[in-house]
């Protein structure tokens, strides 16, 4: 418990400190918050990295609830602008991906390693399970918004509907590939340390 406050204090920190975890893009956020997540997966695993991934989607939530963008409302029900409104859908595009960034990773790494008799760390499982953690939740985002709020996603940012998805993929490229790249690099970094066994060791862990 002690190791998931600790990792869910830092989410909640980069979450609501301005322009920190969230960095307001006009018609979305760009976040870094995906990253303690990923490193929780690692060290403390599966189901304790779920559960910092709902604490990322509960800030999530809170953000676009009390601080909403343009299209907020496919985050929360709780948000409308004019004709658009959130409902069902915006609670598993809220939640679904981020628990899945506090699984994701530590699977993606242990395959790695089962690949592999090196007992040392793997600088390649750890850039592939930061990759895979910030992908699984842009991709997911991102097609389930087509899923379930195609048509009011498409008139909120002014583009036709059936060019949507042509739209969502621009978002995947410049949003997704570039947090994706910043994860990995940030796993490795730390992951370098912290995924040592004697670090681990004194961490608990």
């Amino acid at each position: 418990m002690t190791q998931v406050a600790l990792f869910g204090a830092i989410i909640v920190l980069l979450a609501f400190t301005p322009f920190l975890g969230y960095i307001p893009l006009g018609f979305t956020r760009a976040t870094i918050i995906h990253i303690p997540v990923i490193i929780g997966s690692l060290l403390i695993g599966p189901k304790k990295g779920a559960v910092l991934g709902l604490v990322f989607g509960a800030t999530s939530f809170i953000n676009n609830t009390m601080n909403p963008t343009v299209t907020s409302f496919v985050f929360t029900p709780f948000y409308s602008l004019g004709e658009f409104s959130g409902g069902i859908g915006s609670l598993v595009i809220c939640f679904i991906p981020r628990i899945l960034v506090g699984v994701v990773p530590h699977y993606v790494y242990k395959g790695v390693r089962s690949l592999s008799k090196n007992e040392k760390v793997s600088s390649a499982g750890l850039i592939l399970a930061g990759m895979s953690g910030a992908l699984v939740n842009t991709l997911l985002v991102m097609n389930l918004i087509f899923v379930f709020f195609r048509d009011a996603y498409a008139q909120a940012n002014g583009v036709a509907v059936n060019a949507v998805y042509a739209f969502i993929l621009s978002v995947i490229g410049t949003n997704g590939i570039p947090e994706a790249i910043v994860a990995a690099v940030f796993t490795l970094c730390i992951g370098k340390i912290l995924m040592r066994k004697n670090i681990r060791d004194r961490l608990g862990v």
